[in-house]
């Protein structure tokens, strides 16, 4: 298959097991974390602050699963996340990747052009030792690679397990599948080389602005990918229509280039969504016509069609098999960061047939923010 020769076209000099972590800087990382605990279905994991020793920031780790995210705050005005956090609002900062070697990792990276954000260092505790480090990619985003094999403690050096009698029960979410970017004007292909070039990534699918269009807006979208196809990161650019597009109003209100959302795997979608929608998260909702003329276009499904359209959740196939997926409305008051539950059922695709509909039910989001 082409996909599967694409992954073996990556290169290897940057071998990667995975998504080790995502970092979010935010506003209050208590208060995250139990947002993250009760609507999402995450465990407390790990503990970094004042308990710990740590008078510079707070972390609370969360885990689902392979997915963990760290919650970080700042405990001074004088911080430098703070600078973050007033220009962007609460986001990704970190995209840790699981590696057997961060100094190889820096080393091939950096030499090919990578600017650094942190060189190959060592922290340590009664639990072994781990070796990170990390390059800038678009905007204010990094990629942090991570070694930890010979480390068997709570998470990270200077982490403590964090016990906790409030522990919501999982809604499902089983990994990371992909996370998006959104770069400037006439960037995307910037980023794309970067990738490939200095990431040894290559170039899965393209979508330009004929894929991903509507009357008002469009966009351009190019996905990444490294050899073992585990890591997966597409990258949207604006493209010229008669109003602002998503892309354009997430630029302008993170004030920057970043991670517009984070595609999250379930094996059972329906459960899933049915269970974050109870605990008061909102996905964004298309017209019931969708459903009248999907089947036809998709062929037949395991899933009640009935049971998809009260959820909301769209349908797509490509030449694997078929995938379903909802989108969550922004997580933050900026209309910024959101969330993509994903089941693929055979596809590897990111649902090309559902880009007009889910783009238009954007569309009219940003028309109620008086954004588009």
């Amino acid at each position: 298959m082409e996909l599967e020769k694409k992954y073996k076209d990556a290169g290897d000099f940057l071998p990667l097991n995975g998504t080790d972590y995502v970092e979010f800087y935010v506003g209050n990382a208590k208060q995250a974390a139990h947002y993250y605990k009760t609507a999402f279905g995450f465990q407390s994991h790990a503990y970094m602050g004042l308990e710990t020793g740590n008078k510079e920031v707070t972390s609370y780790v969360l885990a689902q699963d392979k997915i963990r995210i760290v919650l970080t705050s700042p405990m001074n005005s004088n911080h430098a996340i703070n600078q973050h956090l007033a220009k962007h609002g609460d986001g990704v900062k970190v995209v840790a990747l699981w590696v057997e070697d961060a100094t190889k990792s820096y080393e091939e990276t950096t030499k090919r052009g990578a600017k650094s954000f942190m060189p190959p260092t060592r922290t340590e505790d009664e639990h072994g030792y781990v070796i990170q480090s990390g390059i800038y990619t678009y905007g204010e985003t990094v990629h942090i690679f991570t070694e930890r094999s010979n480390y068997n403690g709570a998470f990270l050096p200077g982490y403590k397990p964090w016990k906790s009698d409030y522990n919501p029960t999982s809604v499902g979410l089983k990994y990371i599948d992909h996370m998006v970017g959104n770069v400037g004007w006439n960037e995307m292909n910037t980023w794309v080389e970067y990738y490939q070039n200095i990431m040894g990534f290559v170039n899965l699918l393209s979508f330009d602005d004929n894929d991903i269009s509507t009357e008002y807006s469009a966009l351009m979208s190019k996905v990444m990918t490294n050899g073992n196809g585990r890591i997966k990161f597409p990258i949207n650019e604006p493209a010229e229509g008669k109003k602002k597009s998503q892309i354009e109003e997430y630029i302008q209100f993170y004030e920057g280039q970043g991670i517009q959302h984070v595609a999250m795997a379930t094996d059972d979608i329906i459960e899933t969504v049915t269970t974050m929608t109870a605990r008061g998260v909102e996905f964004l909702k298309v017209p019931m016509s969708y459903y009248e003329t999907i089947l036809s276009k998709v062929g037949a499904i395991d899933e009640d069609i009935k049971q998809l359209a009260h959820l909301g959740i769209l349908v797509d196939r490509d030449d694997e098999g078929y995938m379903l997926q909802i989108f969550t409305r922004p997580v933050e008051d900026r209309p910024t960061l959101f969330y993509e539950i994903i089941q693929r059922k055979g596809a590897q695709s990111f649902g090309k047939g559902n880009f007009k509909a889910l783009f238009e039910a954007i569309e009219r989001e940003q028309e109620l923010r008086g954004t588009l």
